[in-house]
C-alpha cells in the first residue's frame, strides 16, 4: 500500500489545489461584490446558483474522458488515446453550445423568482457575462480529463491557480471601475470570471501543444471528423455523472431555500455547517478522482491486485480526512462557529448542526469512495439513480415534512432537514457500497 500512496498522491494534490482555487474564485467574487453593494452581492449569489449547475453538467460529462483514457492507458492502447481527444473536444463544443445560450438568456428564468427589478437585471447581466467563458470552459475540461486519465494533473492545477489569481485584479478593475475600466458591479464580476476561464484555457492549451510528455498521447490533427461511436461512449459514461452533479447541487440549493423560510438564524446556521462540510468535501473529491484514475490504469492493465491496492489507499485517505473532520467538529465546534458569528441564536443552532455534520462527513466519505470506484469501471448510471432516489426521493421530501409541515416552521426545523439529509446519504452509501462489493467480487 505504501508503494501506491506516492503515485496516487501525485495525482491527487494538484487536483486538491485546483479545486480549492476554483472554490476560491467564488469566495473572492462574493467578498468583492459585498464591498461594492448589497444588491450586487445578492445578484451574484443568485446568479452563481444558476450557472454552477450548468458548469457541473459540462464537468461531469467530460469526466468520462478521464475514466476511458485511464483504462486505455493501463492497457497500452496509445493509438486509441490519440484519437480520443478530438472526440472529447467535439463533446465539449456541443455542451458549451447548449449551455452558453442558457446563460445569455437567463433573465427569463431569473424573472420567475419574483425578485426586485434591479436585482433581477444585475443577476441576469452577471450570468450572461459568465456564459461568455463557457466555450473556453468546455475545451479546458476536455484537455483536463484527457491528461488526468494519463495521470498528469499538475499543469491543470497551475492553470487553475493562475486563473484564480488573475480573477482578483480583473474583479477589482471591472466591478469598481478602476484603471480606466467602466464601473460594472455584478456584470463586471461576470466578465472577470469569464476572462479567468479563457486565461486558464489558453495556459492549458499552450502546455498541451508544447509538452514533450504529452506528445505520444495526442493526435497530429486535433480537428477530426466526429466519430459517432466514441462520442456516444463519452455521453453514455459521462452524462449520468453530469446529471448526478447537477442533482446533488440542486437538492442542496432547494433545501437551503426551504430552510430560509424558517428564519435568518436557521439559514445562517445551515450555511455555516454547509461551508464547513465544503472544506472537507474538496479533498475527499480530489482523493476519489485520483483513486479512480489509478484504478482505471490497473483495470486497463488487467492488474487485479493494482485495483484493490488503489481502492485501499484511496479509502484509507478518505477515512482519515473524515476522522480529522469528525474530531475537529466535535472537539472545537465553538471555535469554528465563533469565526462566523457571535449571535447566540445562530450559535446554539449551529452547534447542533456541526455535530450532525461530523456524522454526515463520515458517511459521505464512504459514498464518495464508492461512487468513484464505480466511475473507474465506467458504471455511472447506477450512482445517478441512487442519488436521485436518495436525495430527491428521501432527503428533500422528508426534510420538508419534518422541518416545515410537521415541525411548526421554527428554526429547529433545520435540524430535521439535516436528519433527513443524513438518512438520504446513508441510503445512498448502502446502495453504492452494495454495488461496489458485487463488482469487486468478480475480480479473480
Amino acid at each position: 500500500m505504501l508503494a501506491e500512496l506516492g503515485p496516487l498522491w501525485a495525482i491527487a494534490w494538484p487536483l486538491l489545489i485546483a479545486q480549492t482555487a476554483q472554490i476560491g474564485t467564488g469566495v473572492v467574487d462574493t467578498l468583492m461584490a459585498g464591498n461594492y453593494g448589497d444588491v450586487d452581492l445578492a445578484a451574484i449569489a443568485i446568479g452563481f446558483n444558476i450557472w454552477l449547475p450548468l458548469y457541473l453538467i459540462i464537468l461531469g460529462t467530460l469526466f468520462a474522458c478521464s475514466a476511458i483514457v485511464a483504462q486505455d492507458f493501463g492497457a497500452g492502447r496509445i493509438t486509441r488515446i490519440q484519437s480520443f481527444l478530438p472526440q472529447g473536444l467535439w463533446v465539449a463544443v456541443a455542451l458549451s453550445a447548449l449551455m452558453t445560450p442558457l446563460c445569455l438568456n437567463s433573465g427569463a428564468i431569473i424573472s420567475l423568482l419574483g425578485l426586485p427589478t434591479e436585482t433581477t437585471t444585475k443577476a441576469a447581466a452577471y450570468v450572461s457575462r459568465v456564459g461568455l467563458g463557457f466555450p473556453a470552459l468546455g475545451i479546458f475540461m476536455a484537455l483536463r480529463y484527457h491528461t488526468q486519465g494519463l495521470g498528469i494533473t499538475a499543469p491543470f492545477a497551475l492553470a487553475s491557480v493562475i486563473g484564480f489569481i488573475a480573477n482578483v485584479p480583473l474583479n477589482y478593475m471591472l466591478i469598481f471601475g478602476r484603471w480606466g475600466a467602466p464601473e460594472l458591479g455584478a456584470e463586471g464580476c461576470g466578465l472577470a470570471t469569464a476572462a479567468s476561464m479563457w486565461i486558464s484555457t489558453l495556459i492549458i492549451l499552450l502546455y498541451a501543444l508544447r509538452a514533450k510528455a504529452l506528445r505520444p498521447y495526442l493526435p497530429e490533427r486535433w480537428i477530426q471528423k466526429p466519430d459517432r461511436v466514441r462520442i456516444q461512449e463519452i455521453l453514455v459514461v459521462g452524462f449520468p455523472v453530469g446529471l448526478t452533479f447537477f442533482l446533488e447541487t440542486g437538492v442542496f440549493s432547494a433545501i437551503t431555500l426551504l430552510i430560509a423560510t424558517l428564519g435568518d438564524a436557521a439559514v445562517a446556521a445551515h450555511q455555516i455547517a454547509i461551508n464547513v462540510w465544503d472544506v472537507f468535501y474538496i479533498p475527499m473529491i480530489s482523493i476519489g478522482s485520483a483513486m479512480a484514475t489509478r484504478m482505471g490504469h490497473a483495470i486497463g492493465a488487467e492488474n487485479t491486485e493494482g485495483v484493490r491496492v488503489a481502492l485501499r489507499v484511496g479509502a484509507a485517505l478518505s477515512a482519515l480526512i473524515g476522522l480529522v473532520a469528525m474530531f475537529l467538529l466535535l472537539v472545537f465546534p465553538n471555535v469554528i462557529i465563533g469565526a462566523y458569528t457571535q449571535s447566540a441564536d445562530i450559535y446554539d443552532l449551529a452547534m447542533k448542526l456541526l455535530r450532525l455534520a461530523a456524522l454526515f462527513i463520515m458517511i459521505d466519505a464512504a459514498q464518495i469512495v464508492g461512487s468513484f470506484v464505480l466511475r473507474a469501471y465506467k458504471e455511472t448510471r447506477f450512482p445517478f439513480v441512487v442519488v436521485t432516489f436518495s436525495y430527491w426521493g428521501i432527503a428533500l421530501p422528508l426534510g420538508y415534512l419534518l422541518g416545515i409541515h410537521w415541525g411548526g416552521g421554527t428554526a429547529e426545523g433545520t435540524v430535521d432537514f439535516w436528519y433527513a439529509t443524513i438518512l438520504g446519504i446513508g441510503v445512498a452509501t448502502v446502495l453504492i457500497t452494495w454495488r461496489v462489493r458485487r463488482i469487486l467480487s468478480r475480480l479473480t
